[in-house]
């Protein structure tokens, strides 16, 4: 992941549900610089009061290309500017975290789990894929292994959300979604913005959901300038909740509806640059690589993110 403020969320939801037990944070350059991603994944442990969860530091730029972030939606810190919150004496509501990076890097704990683990452990991918290319480039077979991989990211028979067709996390890394795409890793499943723009968390909802726990005041604050930007670039008061959906596929699979696809990424063009192009045809004669989330039971998935954040 690349926290980022829905990937923070998702984090509360992975460790709040006890149907999963996090192994291990792979952090990469997506959303703000990898320093920054890796202190909000500390931020968040911290806040959880959680210390046996490693956080491992990933790739700080994509395979072939520049880095992009998305700073102009999450804040400069990449969870909505904490630092402007203080307490009556002066102190940070969000003190720096405590914790320190494991020492492991991320391609060497994710090719280590699947190793061991094999079809008991699943990967849900929340940022750019390119630590997961990473370690697919070095060893394919061992990934080949791996019990699930979910990805939030793509947008298949919906606009993109940092161009016209293009969805931020296949943007950032294109050339990693196609090494993703051709790995043979099965089942591989996309929760794209076909589906994550579905769920939206709006900001009466959540002020009136939310109780005066750290972690209900936590994401009223980390939420607010995300929202703000949506308010003004799209239209509504609240903020989609993609990467908390990737973890509640993974939760409950039945949450969303599913179709097998061929899909393809644009690696090459200077204006539909990381788009995810699915082949919806009946008559493909390509064989599917990866199954497309294409519709939510939107109202199941809020009522277990209220249930298990907002506590």
């Amino acid at each position: 992941m690349d926290p980022g403020v829905d990937d923070a969320l998702a984090m509360i939801l992975a460790l709040r549900s006890p149907e999963l037990k996090v192994e291990v944070i792979t952090v990469v350059s997506g959303n703000i610089q990898l320093e920054l991603c890796v202190k909000n994944a500390l931020q968040v442990l911290d806040l959880l009061k959680i210390d046996d969860v490693p956080v491992s530091v990933g790739a700080s730029r994509p395979l072939k290309r520049e880095t992009v972030n998305a700073s102009g939606v999450h804040g400069s810190d990449g969870l909505g500017g904490l630092n402007r919150f203080i307490k009556p004496d002066g102190t940070k509501r969000y003190p720096d975290p405590t914790g320190k990076p494991s020492s492991i890097p991320a391609v060497e704990h994710i090719l280590d789990l699947v190793d061991r683990l094999r079809q008991d452990v699943s990967i849900i991918s929340t940022g750019p894929l390119t630590n997961i290319a990473q370690a697919i480039i070095e060893d394919s077979k061992t990934m080949r292994k791996v019990g699930k991989l979910i990805i939030m990211g793509g947008a298949f028979s919906v606009s993109g959300n940092v161009t016209p067709v293009a969805e931020f996390n296949a943007y950032a890394d294109p050339d990693a979604v196609q090494v993703v795409l051709d790995s043979g890793i099965r089942p591989l499943t996309y929760v794209g913005l076909d589906v994550t723009q579905k769920v939206r968390l709006y900001r009466d909802q959540l002020h009136r959901q939310g109780n005066k726990t750290k972690i209900s005041q936590f994401v009223k604050d980390c939420t607010e300038f995300y929202m703000d930007f949506h308010k003004e670039n799209d239209g509504f008061d609240g903020c989609y909740l993609h990467d908390p959906l990737a973890v509640g596929v993974a939760i409950q699979p039945d949450i969303v509806k599913t179709q097998d696809l061929y899909v393809q990424v644009e690696t090459s063009s200077r204006i539909t640059m990381g788009m995810t192009i699915a082949d919806f045809r009946p008559r493909c004669t390509d064989r599917p690589n990866t199954s497309v989330c294409v519709d939510v039971n939107a109202d199941r998935f809020m009522s277990m993110f209220f249930q298990r954040i907002l506590v």
